[in-house]
């Protein structure tokens, strides 16, 4: 048995979380695949994965195992980039994720520079309104807005961003502006990010955040939608600050109740490399931090 090889294989079945994933990452065929899988168990003496006919899940052992296999590959990918030369260019696929406008707006420009910068690198940019899973969708770098979970994922933190209340000017001069949060109930609000009939905006009154019950007219599963419609002047909405910066700017849309905004969410750059991130990652992760951190909008 090739025990680099195996271990390569099992990390890629991890990471894609299945045989048929990782066979086509590796350019081997599923039956190739499976063989260095069962080939390790076997070596090791404990089972690293569960299979059944429709799920691939890692066990216990197979978890730590497979951050070892990563970090002991990773060391060695670095090895080799230093022996072939310190300063060589980076190459290869970097993925990268990111909040749809907040991918738009920040990491676009990011991206395009790293791939201006390294001709041998390409991108690949999931901007989605959702959680994607580093480590089972084979994703190199995110961006993430709030509070982190406890995990194993790497984080620096580049910035903080304000959820903001506002209104088109024409909606306020028809319906006027809400002085306090208890008068948002009867305005017409628009809510992004779920579909559920109610919603609940946490705002502080005296000092303390509390929760202000809401029937939205308008619920939309994008925050591109509901900041269209509140340009129109169909009512409130509350979305982050980065995503109404232009709008605010431009006078299209009016700040309320900013004495009632509770506390910025932190902004951070996640990776699942650690220290033994490839050349290419580690290039794509010092410009994205330098470039964020440097971002007006984003330090305030």
């Amino acid at each position: 048995m090739d025990k680099l090889h195996a271990m390569g294989a099992f990390a890629a079945v991890v990471d894609a979380g299945g045989f048929a994933g990782a066979a086509r990452k590796l350019g081997m065929s599923p039956p190739a695949v499976t063989r260095a899988i069962n080939e390790l168990e076997a070596h090791l003496g404990v089972r690293l994965l569960t299979r059944t006919t429709r799920v691939v899940r890692v066990t216990d052992a197979g978890a730590r195992y497979a951050e070892d296999c990563r970090r002991i590959l990773g060391a060695i990918e670095e090895a080799d980039e230093s022996a072939s030369g310190a300063h060589g260019a980076p190459r290869g696929r970097v993925t990268v994720t990111a909040p749809v406008l907040f991918g738009a707006r920040f990491v676009t420009p990011i991206v395009t520079a790293y791939l201006q910068r390294y001709p041998e690198t390409s991108v690949s940019c999931w901007f989605l309104d959702r959680m994607v899973s580093l480590l089972d969708e084979g994703v190199d770098a995110a961006v993430r807005i709030g509070e982190l979970p406890d995990s194993s994922l790497q984080a620096v933190r580049v910035g903080q961003v304000r959820r903001v209340i506002c209104a088109a000017p024409s909606y306020l001069e028809a319906r006027g502006t809400p002085r306090a949060p208890d008068e948002l109930p009867g305005h017409s609000i628009i809510a992004a990010g779920g579909i559920a009939a109610h919603t609940e905006w946490r705002l502080l009154s005296h000092g303390v955040a509390r929760p202000v019950k809401l029937e939205p007219r308008l619920l939309t599963t994008t925050n591109d939608s509901a900041l269209q419609a509140a340009v129109a002047g169909f009512g409130i909405t509350r979305l982050l600050s980065y995503q109404v910066a232009d709008a605010l700017r431009e006078g299209t849309l009016q700040p309320l109740l900013q004495d009632h905004e509770t506390a910025p969410l932190p902004v951070h750059v996640v990776h699942r490399e650690g220290r033994y991130a490839s050349q290419k990652v580690r290039a794509f992760l010092d410009l994205a931090i330098e470039s964020l951190r440097a971002e007006p909008s984003l330090n305030r």
